[in-house]
């Protein structure tokens, strides 16, 4: 991985190279389309976050908790319209309480501007495009709040911009079918496409990079995305925002990183390597995945937020007290 020595880092230090990963698998063909197996998700290996949440703030006793959020999914539902994706009332209170005593920070596949459209708070960290466009923090803008970006992929905006227009042209007629530019990620939503016709978007889109090599397919819920080809996820966008925190060499900071997209397992990994910090799955069915913990929808993300705000400042009446 390349080291962040300057916020001006070569396009060099990172590999072009195709993914070909194999895609994890869940239970089911398609969980979009079922109902939650109770009996299967109960006998699932991943504990309720919330039912295990004084297991896991033991844990988080003495340390500098740090929270990575997705928000599709994670902070707001899955929607028909992903122009629609709003976050709740509830829940952006609960998100403020959390980043006004964490670190906290939103790592998703959408535009950083489109998040941030949707979160509205100053006190969060947004990176966009599944890691590719990172603002600096609060705490380490300079002294005119100037946000700045961090952004590994610039040189590929003008290709990604042909690939957009072409996009556009082939899919066009393709009832249902939506495209979405997030920037240094284009995404075709096909949740509203006729499921007979969903196997030809498909093909459409691949035929508009398959003599692209510097560009690579991925697949989230419904959607199928264009990205450049190079090394960088949202685990690496994780250990960036570590690092320009400054606790990337600290032995005494705790990771909550809480997601349910395919794209999440990269950081899933990163935390779970390290063993410092707790990944968080959010889904209603079972399915692998690298999370150690589970919760089964915004409505218990948003459970386990305010939890965590509560449970900062019960500790910090504690440490009052002892100190009367």
């Amino acid at each position: 991985m390349a080291k962040f020595l300057s916020r001006d880092i070569n396009l060099m230090e990172f590999q072009i190279s195709h993914s070909n990963k194999q895609k994890l698998k869940p239970f089911y063909d398609d969980p979009d389309s079922m109902l939650p197996d109770v009996e299967a998700y109960a006998s699932w290996l991943h504990p309720s976050a919330l039912n295990s949440f004084d297991c896991i703030m033991k844990e988080a006793k003495g340390k500098k908790v740090v929270v990575f959020l997705d928000y599709d999914g994670t902070l707001s539902p899955i929607v028909e319209d992903p122009d629609k994706a709003f976050m709740s009332t509830e829940m952006r209170v609960a998100l403020r309480e959390v980043a006004k005593q964490f670190p906290t920070s939103i790592i998703s596949g959408r535009s950083r501007d489109k998040v941030k459209e949707f979160v509205q708070l100053n006190n969060v960290c947004y990176a966009g495009s599944h890691g590719l466009d990172i603002m600096q923090p609060p705490k380490s803008r300079d002294k005119k709040g100037n946000e700045g970006a961090f952004q590994p992929a610039k040189l590929f905006l003008p290709a990604i911009q042909e690939i957009s227009m072409e996009l556009e042209h082939k899919i066009r007629e393709t009832q249902g079918s939506k495209i979405e530019d997030n920037m240094f990620c284009i995404s075709v939503h096909y949740r509203q496409v006729p499921p007979q016709d969903q196997g030809n978007l498909k093909e459409k889109v691949k035929s508009v990079v398959e003599n692209r090599p510097e560009f690579r397919l991925t697949e989230g819920k419904m959607v199928i995305e264009v990205r450049p080809s190079i090394e960088w996820n949202k685990g690496d966008a994780l250990n960036y925002l570590l690092h320009t925190l400054g606790f990337s060499n600290a032995d005494d900071v705790l990771s909550l990183y809480i997601g349910d997209d395919q794209t999440d397992e990269d950081a899933f990994k990163v935390i779970a390597g390290k063993r410092e910090g707790f990944p968080i799955v959010v889904s209603s069915i079972p399915k692998e995945t690298k999370a150690w913990y589970s919760l089964r929808d915004p409505s218990e993300v948003l459970a386990f937020l305010l939890r965590l705000a509560k449970w900062n400042k019960s500790q910090a009446s504690f440490l009052q007290l002892d100190y009367i």
